[in-house]
């Protein structure tokens, strides 16, 4: 059994985790501070989540193509995205960033206003604000976005599929190896990869559960 779509699911996960981490953030504190098109700027950052993954990828395709304006921007500097492991990173990190972004939210809404209201009134900078309120209370639904995007990277397949393609051994997680091996007829293998990202999913879902409620005993 070759492991490199364990351990290219890993780094992808990782990269895609990373990267959804700090957009998650820093978008959930923007549409919390917009006066106007709120509802909008929701709906356009939660699209990916409700859209068929192949059609994202198909989307992605249209981006970042060789025949696309971005595409051929990157073309000049010998950079390329479609059917490499950049593009899986990218499909893995377009798809969970709704998840890190709605439960930061969540968390960044249900923060005590009142607090916020009277540090800028002591003149707090929104700076300090941010760094020193609002996200020391919010760790919890930070912690769970966290860990629910880096298990949605994990099992990724409709837009890595159509966008990264199933490379073995550059592009190939798990979840396209157990299509690969479905496609030849290889239950077993199939089979094995599924019962590894099962597991993979079940162990981070107990972090969530277990990481929330270490942190609700240290409020309580």
């Amino acid at each position: 059994m070759e492991l490199s779509p364990l351990i290219i699911t890993l780094k992808t996960s990782a990269v895609a985790t990373l990267i959804t981490f700090f957009a998650g953030i820093f978008l959930a504190y923007f549409v919390c501070n917009l006066k106007r098109g709120k509802t909008l700027a929701d709906a356009i950052i939660m699209l990916p989540m409700v859209l068929p993954p192949t059609v994202v990828g198909f989307f992605l395709l249209l981006i970042f193509g060789k025949r696309s304006a971005f595409g051929k921007f990157f073309l000049q500097f010998d950079i390329t995205f479609v059917f490499t492991w950049k593009a899986a990173v990218i499909a893995a990190a377009i798809v969970s960033l709704p998840l890190m972004y709605r439960t930061t939210r969540g968390a960044f809404e249900q923060l005590d206003r009142n607090i916020i209201y009277a540090a800028r009134t002591l003149g707090v900078s929104e700076w300090k604000i941010f760094w020193r309120i609002l996200l020391p209370n919010a760790g919890r639904g930070i912690l769970a976005g966290l860990i629910l995007s880096f298990t949605r990277a994990a099992g990724e397949f409709g837009a890595t599929i159509m966008f990264a393609g199933n490379v073995p051994g550059v592009t190939q997680t798990m979840s396209t190896a157990i299509y690969a091996a479905v496609q030849a007829n290889d239950y077993d293998l199939a089979f094995k990869w599924a019962m590894l990202l099962s597991l993979f999913s079940l162990i981070f879902i107990f972090a969530i559960n277990t990481a929330v409620q270490s942190k609700s005993k240290n409020f309580g």
